[in-house]
């Protein structure tokens, strides 16, 4: 899958806010014209903060939408139905940042459990961690964020998932990687 350009990309965030501005804002609004690109199937997440602070994320990591509808129901999905946060009201809006991160397709990390760490590139890798029924994500914009190594970002991922730290330690739990490209307001 090819990499979207600088313009595909803002023309994303575009799209996202135009999202949030017709369904929670109430207004009318344009949608921006898409290019072939965003009829293609994409793993995307949509990231609100306001004045820095995560105010909700949401997205598909399997490419099982076109990248133009994902976006769409990522965006409503991260404003109003994220469960950490209240429903987004419309006079936050002029104070939201979106984010937009279109996804490579997770692939298993294929090493031994303890070479886990050394395997995960921070910075470059977002990870899922899978066990015990449950799963967890982190974009690989994380773990800069916070300042974490590759432990650390294991560990938070698999506390994202509701399992114990260290569980990616564990044969039995299943860790994958992917890569993201990141579009901000």
């Amino acid at each position: 899958m090819e990499a979207l350009t600088a313009e595909e990309g803002r023309l994303a965030v575009r799209l996202a806010r135009a999202v949030l501005e017709e369904k929670i804002g109430r207004k009318h609004v344009e949608y921006p014209r898409l290019p072939p690109v965003f009829s293609e199937k994409r793993g995307v997440f949509v990231t609100l903060k306001k004045e820095g602070e995560l105010r909700g994320c949401i997205g598909f990591p399997m490419p099982v939408y076109p990248l133009g509808q994902a976006i769409r129901e990522a965006a409503y999905a991260a404003a109003m139905e994220d469960p950490r946060f209240s429903p987004l009201q419309p006079e936050e809006l002029p104070f939201i940042e979106i984010e937009v991160t279109v996804l490579s397709v997770p692939v298993p990390l294929v090493c031994r459990a303890a070479e886990r760490p050394a395997s995960v590139r921070v910075g470059t890798h977002g990870l899922i961690v899978r066990g015990m029924g449950r799963s967890g994500l982190l974009l690989p914009q994380v773990p800069l964020e916070w300042g974490w190594n590759a432990v650390e970002f294991l560990d938070h991922t698999c506390l994202k998932a509701g399992l114990p730290r260290g569980c990616w330690k564990d044969e039995g739990t299943e860790v994958y990687t992917f890569e993201g490209q990141v579009f901000a307001e």
